[in-house]
């Protein structure tokens, strides 16, 4: 890493996150639907970035599912706006896929408290990346993802070069080719969406692919390990009247059952949608639909068809 500032600043020169975008130094004269209809349409690069590291983004996610079957967690981890999107991903695990709290993690250099605002220095410690590790408790069923438009933040390669010494899984996420972060990982994903409308505000374009990115690495994980039945959110949460609404809904389009029906379902079921379903569609009771999913460790499809393959 650079010592010195004019070492730090040739290297940002290098990165393609920080490029100077010469035909776009009077945007300030633009109006502001100019300015907007030019925002839309540099986002419009971001998607095809991605699609370009689906390859890659697809290994990950069956490496993370597989060590998440086995009791691994997913941890997150980076500074500013990369920290920030991944404590969103795994705030947002618990409500959409009922998983435990512990289960999806999001780090984020300085902590909490740089949710909110800047922690001066943070993003610079790569011990302050063990520190959170160590923590945690890491183990070598568990799956780090360091996430970072440069590819060089101290705080996500410290964290990857840990969590890879533990034996854990490794992602590198990162906006750069040739980053340093995706060569510390065992799996490196390297999304490039191309140099920023402001030169260097990485919560664009950069932003938007990491979100994209995150989004799949979770969603994708947990169809794999059996958290959704086809498209629906079998394993959601009812937490608040919303989500009780959403429940209902979610057991009507899996079985087709009367709302009567529904409603004795999941009350047998203890609110669980994915007992109830199970339960109307196989025609069982609450009992015997836990012991199924306990025994085809929660997919549903196969507790629909035990013994047999997943239709």
């Amino acid at each position: 890493m650079p010592t010195t500032y004019s070492e730090l600043r040739a290297q940002l020169a290098t990165l393609t996150t920080e490029a100077f975008r010469p035909e776009l130094a009077e945007i300030d004269r633009l109006s502001t639907l100019e300015i907007a209809r030019t925002m839309n349409g540099e986002d419009q690069s971001v998607p095809a970035a991605v699609a370009r590291q689906l390859p890659a983004i697809a290994a990950a996610i069956d490496a993370t599912a597989a060590r998440m079957a086995n009791g691994g967690r997913l941890v997150y981890m980076g500074a500013g706006t990369a920290g920030r999107l991944g404590v969103l991903d795994a705030s947002e695990c618990p409500p959409t896929f009922n998983t435990d709290p512990s289960q999806v993690v999001g780090l984020v250099a300085g902590g909490p408290t740089a949710l909110v605002r800047s922690v001066e220095g943070a993003e610079d410690s790569r011990d302050l990346a063990v520190a959170d590790l160590t923590a945690l408790g890491l183990t070598d069923r568990d799956t780090v993802v360091g996430v970072s438009a440069s590819g060089r933040t101290p705080y996500a390669l410290g964290g990857v070069e840990h969590a890879r010494r533990l034996g854990a899984l490794t992602i590198g996420l990162s906006c750069n080719t040739d980053s340093a972060l995706a060569a510390a990982a065992e799996h490196g994903i390297e999304v490039v969406p191309g140099p920023e409308l402001l030169t260097g505000s990485t919560r664009l374009k950069a932003g938007t692919a990491q979100k994209l990115v995150l989004n799949m690495i979770s969603t994708i994980t947990m169809i794999r390990l059996g958290k959704t039945y086809g498209n629906l959110m079998v394993d959601v949460r009812a937490s608040n009247e919303k989500l009780h609404a959403r429940s209902r809904r979610i057991v009507a389009l899996a079985t087709g059952a009367p709302d009567e029906q529904i409603e004795a379902a999941l009350a047998a079921a203890d609110g669980e949608v994915k007992n109830a379903i199970l339960m109307i569609l196989a025609d069982i009771d609450a009992p015997t639909a836990a012991r199924r999913l306990t025994a085809s460790a929660g997919h549903l499809r196969a507790a629909l068809h035990p013994g047999g393959t997943r239709p």
